[in-house]
């Protein structure tokens, strides 16, 4: 009587121990689910039994997304994995670089070895972050042939790619060369650093690096241009459509003594309205370039949109397209890093924001086209037309400011 007991008792135990099991592959295999799901084309690597949003960009920088735990655990990389991974594969040879400003982690997890160089996300450092972060990483591959740095923000994309990218200009590639290298690597659609002013930005780093010939020196030196302020005078959006209005909100970011992280800090908030023939405020005759449409948009070979001198009166060929404009009566000043944020709504309804730093204007006019724009959705396309095109008048350049020179500026004289 007890034996048989005992045997339903195991029994019992057997299919309690493989329930728990399939329980846990189950619960395992749905997190790997929603981990793979979430890393949409980024590259991930299977190490020691996990799978990981990791990837290595060379044999000496790691990509990857945030080293998470609790809750974001079932759809980031659990920081445990994480951890075993870098102490199994480079134990007492890395270095974690943070670059969110949304989330940290205690440093104690990666033996204290972490620094953070934390920026908003979907935007842009400052130039001297960009600095600071290339000399870290140099400095700290430069002490051991051993050493890696392993780079992450939320996603490991974005800002990741866009200070890697800037590391492998300042290690001697060329900007496009850094970012393609680093798209191949880390994607599988080869779009690594998608957004507009990110890119803008690893070019901009680019421009003030020189690289001395005949010298045995192996970091470049770095030529930050001074800060220089603009008068910003006017806004136009050229060739809108489907709305008579858009709200602006023109920003700066500052750099704090003492603190890493540069908050944006609002400088203007305005209106765009429609510009109707005779109601621009021209005070005088004044040249300005603008896009207009190709002859031959409905052929396949079309050329691009090119540029034309044209007067901007009230009888101005401009105003064959709508657009949508705001004058500043007394004309804005911004220095350094610039956010130009457009909104449908003055609460929420972003269409699509810009990025710039005003050392890199080397004219009075900064035209933007639709690919030059940062996260523009399917309302902001839908006001664009077919020649839609951002423009920035700025008043003359002040003497005191200079910085490098830029093929993408136009230089402009009234």
């Amino acid at each position: 009587m007890g034996l048989k007991l005992s045997k339903k008792g195991q029994q019992s135990t057997e299919n309690l121990s493989l329930k728990i099991l399939e329980s846990q592959l189950l619960n395992c295999l749905w997190k790997n689910y929603i981990r793979n799901l979430v890393s949409k084309k980024r590259r991930r690597m299977l190490v020691a039994g996990y799978d990981l949003d990791m990837t290595y960009i060379t044999d000496r920088l790691l990509a990857m997304s945030f080293p998470a735990e609790r809750v974001r655990a079932v759809y980031r990389n659990p920081l445990w994995q994480v951890k075993s991974v870098l102490d199994m594969r480079h134990h007492g040879h890395y270095k974690v670089y943070n670059l969110c400003i949304e989330e940290s982690y205690e440093v104690s997890h990666f033996h204290g070895r972490v620094e953070r160089y934390p920026f908003d996300d979907n935007h842009v450092p400052t130039l001297s972050m960009i600095k600071e972060f290339c000399e870290d990483v140099d400095s700290w591959l430069s002490s051991d042939p051993k050493n890696i740095a392993v780079v992450h923000c939320m996603a490991g994309k974005g800002r990741t790619g866009l200070m890697m990218s800037c590391y492998l200009v300042y290690a001697g590639m060329s900007a496009e060369k850094a970012m393609q290298v680093y798209a191949e690597k880390r994607t599988t659609n080869n779009e690594g650093v998608s957004i507009a002013s990110q890119r803008r930005y690893v070019a901009y780093w680019e421009k003030v690096l020189t690289f001395p010939k005949g010298v045995n020196i192996i970091s470049p030196f770095v030529n930050l241009p001074k800060p220089c302020t603009r008068e910003l005078q006017r806004i136009r959006l050229y060739d809108t459509t489907n709305i008579d209005h858009i709200f602006v909100v023109v920003s700066e970011l500052q750099e704090i003594t003492g603190q890493r992280y540069s908050p944006s800090t609002e400088v203007s908030r305005s209106c765009c309205r429609q510009i109707k023939k005779g109601c621009e405020r021209s005070q005088s005759t004044r040249y300005y370039y603008s896009f207009i449409e190709s002859e031959e948009e409905d052929k396949k070979d079309a050329t691009e949109p090119h540029l034309v001198v044209q007067m901007d009166t009230e009888s101005s060929i401009i105003y064959q397209k709508t657009c949508l404009g705001c004058f500043y009566e007394k004309p804005l000043q911004v220095t350094g890093d610039v956010r130009i944020i457009f909104y449908e709504k003055l609460i929420g309804g972003r269409l699509f924001y810009v990025c710039f730093n005003t050392a890199f204007i080397t004219g009075s006019l900064l035209q933007f086209t639709i690919k030059d724009l940062d996260k523009v959705g399917q309302r902001g396309r839908s006001i664009c037309g077919p020649s839609f095109c951002l423009e920035l008048f700025f008043g003359p350049l002040n003497a005191h400011c200079s910085g490098p020179s830029s093929d993408d500026q136009l230089l402009l004289d009234e």
